[in-house]
């Protein structure tokens, strides 16, 4: 045993991926798919961010703060978009799978 393996000790496996009995292409796509919302969620916080900004900062224009009004709407609704994704898809895997996660957790049989 090497100095760096006793001093940090075994590294074993994280749990997820140690005990679903998943493996190779559907970990991958599910750990993109989570991603992508991860970043659809930092997008959304950027464009609320700015959006209030170009509210406060509108001094009274109608056309400023109906163009900041218009990007928080639709900020708000990609993000139920997002969030709604989640919802349909343990919704539909429940009723098509009899398990809420098939869907949101991709296993993809192979020979």
């Amino acid at each position: 045993m090497n100095r760096l393996a006793q001093i940090i000790g075994p590294i074993t496996d994280p749990y997820p991926l140690a005990y679903s009995g998943l493996g190779g292409i559907s970990v991958f796509i599910g750990n993109i798919l989570k991603f992508l919302i991860v970043i659809a969620g930092v997008y959304a916080l950027f464009n609320l961010l700015t959006a209030g900004y170009s509210f406060m900062s509108a001094g009274g224009d109608p056309k400023k703060i109906a163009d900041s009004w218009a990007k928080i709407w639709q900020t708000l609704l990609g993000l139920a978009v997002a969030a709604g994704s989640f919802v349909l898809g343990a919704i539909f895997g429940r009723l098509l799978f009899g398990d809420y996660n098939a869907i949101l957790q991709l296993r993809i049989f192979g020979p």
